[in-house]
């Protein structure tokens, strides 16, 4: 990442992704790459190689797009406890987050559950304000995104 963001960098430093942790780690990961206008990485399919005659805003492209993942990979890797660093350093970075999903993310089922029961049973009290009903309802999907 770029020297100028260690403030950002330091987030992940701080901490470090032990399983536990996994949504906090990703959203603050997600912060940095969008920070370092990376993020791409994440929601775009890496280019397949291009030709050899390909046209060099192509391969350019191909390249950048590379540089950029084994980057993202990289701070992912150095974020990760020593563990899970050994089974994922082998990875590219959509392939370890597709992991570290079917890993940690069964875990927060229950709560999503719980959360979703709650919102799809939000209902307008008579005489309520609807101001506080939608910010309640706002709350419920923010908790869910």
């Amino acid at each position: 990442m770029i020297n100028n963001n260690h403030s950002l960098c330091s987030i992940l430093d701080a901490n470090e992704l032990t399983g536990s942790n996994f949504l906090d780690c990703y959203k603050n990961l997600r912060i940095i790459l969008k920070q370092e206008n990376r993020l791409y990485v994440f929601e775009r399919a890496k280019p397949s190689i291009p030709a050899i005659d390909a046209f060099e805003e192509v391969l350019n492209e191909h390249i950048h797009h590379a540089d950029d993942d084994e980057q993202t990979t990289c701070v992912m890797l150095a974020s990760m406890s020593p563990e899970l660093r050994r089974q994922h350093e082998n990875m590219g970075s959509q392939t370890i987050i597709l992991h570290l999903k079917e890993l940690f993310d069964s875990k927060y089922r229950n709560e999503r559950y719980e959360i979703s029961r709650e919102f799809f049973r939000c209902k307008m009290t008579e005489g309520s304000s609807v101001n506080i009903d939608i910010l309640k309802m706002i709350n419920y999907i923010e908790k869910l995104g």
